[in-house]
């Protein structure tokens, strides 16, 4: 949870919020196939359900002045990895201050599987 005062009063971000926004827009990127799960709960949740949720494969940490985050992605084959990341990592960014207004200090997108 991300709490901090303003003049209006105390304001709260959950990081499943952020997970979910982040989520959102990372599968939308071109490349991505889809997200790898980041844990072992996040791997048996799957098993369970069989439904890919929007969190899968998402970290987020820190506090208002500073937030990181990590992806586990899945790209498809032939794609240039490097583009994809730079892609990703900036959309992120831009994605959470807009809804936020948090900047993000570090995007860390680790790639956990290549798909045709």
């Amino acid at each position: 949870m991300i709490n901090y005062e303003t003049i209006n009063g105390k304001i709260e971000i959950s990081e499943s919020y952020l997970s979910k926004l982040i989520g959102h827009e990372v599968t939308s990127c071109f490349g991505v196939v889809g997200m790898a799960p980041s844990s072992n709960k996040q791997r048996i949740f799957g098993l369970i359900t069989k439904n890919p949720s929007l969190d899968t494969g998402i970290k987020v940490g820190g506090n208002i002045d500073l937030i990181n985050i990590e992806l586990h992605i899945i790209v498809t084959y032939g794609m240039n990895i490097n583009a994809i990341a730079e892609s990703i990592t900036e959309k992120v960014k831009y994605v959470v201050m807009e809804n936020t207004g948090i900047e993000v200090n570090k995007v860390t997108v680790k790639v956990d599987g290549i798909k045709e």
